[in-house]
């Protein structure tokens, strides 16, 4: 098997500031738990910014530059630039970083989904920020926009930029919509997957799914056309984690996720979760990645020709 890759999704913007203490938010705590999470065993640190001053998503490129710049400077870490933004943006801003900073990765989403965020409420007793009550509940009417046409526009913003997408597929539709930007040569393997498993409005984060997603992309592209790495949202993580190492694919975790290091017990920080994928990997018997590994597992163009 290959070396494992693993992504640590740092901030997010799905997890609400309410939700646990330990969610980095200011630019200087997200590349700080960036580093962490990289010195743990993450080859690859998946970046979204915040407000600093209540941690509400931002698409911001200043936020981004403070935080890209300090990864930079200490880490060798392969950095992950989010297009997904927040479902309030345009793609407009959510791509705006790409080509001020051109990194080596950046996301892609492939399909529109409801993107409910609204179940976490029950569980918060008191909120630190007046914006994320609201931004919670209107989530049961959110509608996380990806068309053909933002296809069209990452498609070229990426290859312009020689920025690996990494392809993020919320359901089943989504390797189809693939399939299709494959088949108009708009997208070329060698492609990266990312099974995202469990949001509510996509597919479910259940073993049945993960073999699934993963035999449906093997059907259409070939096996040797692509590499995959599975997401598993709450209190799937770990479970799909396990079954991702066992069957040759790769790994995100984080808070951006998952709030839990075990049921009910919160983690105090990105760094803790990936230390426990590297204990089942090491359990599994495969071995973890570094940056430069993955950079030749995922054909990147390396870190010194990002402009950051």
């Amino acid at each position: 098997m290959e070396k494992l890759i693993i992504t640590a999704a740092i901030t997010g913007a799905a997890t609400v500031p309410s939700l646990t203490p330990y969610l980095p938010i200011t630019p200087e705590q997200i590349a700080d738990s960036a580093i962490e999470a990289a010195e743990a065993g993450a080859a690859i640190v998946h970046i979204h910014a915040r407000r600093p001053e209540d941690g509400y998503p931002s698409s911001d490129p200043e936020h981004f530059r403070e935080i890209l710049t300090r990864i930079k400077e200490t880490s060798d870490a392969i950095v992950c630039i989010t297009t997904g933004g927040s479902v309030l943006m345009t793609v407009e801003e959510r791509a705006a970083t790409i080509p001020i900073f051109k990194p080596e990765m950046c996301s892609f989403n492939l399909g529109s989904i409801n993107f409910a965020l609204h179940t976490a409420l029950p569980s918060i007793k008191e909120f630190r920020y007046p914006w994320e009550k609201e931004y919670l509940e209107m989530s049961k009417d959110f509608i996380f926009k990806n068309t053909f046409k933002d296809f069209e526009y990452l498609c070229a913003i990426t290859k312009k930029n020689e920025t690996k997408p990494e392809l993020e597929i919320y359901d089943v539709g989504h390797v189809y919509n693939l399939d299709y930007l494959v088949e108009q040569k708009m997208i070329s393997p060698p492609l990266h997957l990312q099974f995202v498993m469990g949001v509510l409005g996509g597919i479910r984060g259940t073993p049945e799914d993960l073999t699934y997603l993963k035999t449906k992309a093997e059907v259409l592209f070939g096996k040797e056309n692509f590499t995959w790495s599975v997401i598993g949202v709450g209190g799937t993580e770990i479970n799909l984690s396990t079954m991702a190492i066992h069957m040759g694919g790769h790994v995100r975790v984080g808070l951006e996720d998952n709030i839990y290091i075990k049921r009910g017990v919160l983690a105090k920080s990105n760094a803790q979760l990936v230390e426990k994928v590297v204990q089942l990997a090491e359990i599994l018997n495969r071995e973890v990645a570094t940056p430069d590994d993955a950079r030749g597992i995922l054909g990147l163009k390396g870190k010194d020709k990002v402009k950051f």
